[in-house]
């Protein structure tokens, strides 16, 4: 487990509800991953790029709702910048993306 936070530090992590709208292979990464487009709703389209390539394949990911904090600073990854970050449970070296349970708006908060 990692070090204890305080409530305030969590709430400063902005998680918002997304849909992926374009995916993209990433040969420029180091590991295999691929280029993510993300609608968010009223915060725009953001995006990243995610090392999920063994459990999913590009036509899976399209018009799927993710999890993903979007109060991170812009990161150049190769010559990509990611402006989120999606999240997920890691298992081995399997991804699995956290997502709601039933359809909601893009954008909403995830608390």
């Amino acid at each position: 487990m990692s070090d204890t936070i305080q409530f305030e530090d969590f709430t400063k992590v902005d998680l918002r509800i997304g849909t992926i709208i374009e995916v993209n292979d990433f040969p420029e990464a180091r590991k295999p991953a691929y280029q993510l487009t993300i609608d968010f709703g009223g915060l725009g389209i953001k995006k990243t790029s995610a090392q999920i390539t063994t459990l999913y394949k590009k036509e899976e990911l399209l018009n799927r709702q993710i999890v993903a904090v979007v109060n991170f600073p812009r990161k150049q990854i190769a010559k990509f910048m990611s402006e989120c970050l999606v999240l997920g449970a890691v298992s081995g070296k399997d991804v699995i993306l956290l997502n709601p349970e039933s359809n909601v708006p893009n954008g909403t908060v995830v608390s």
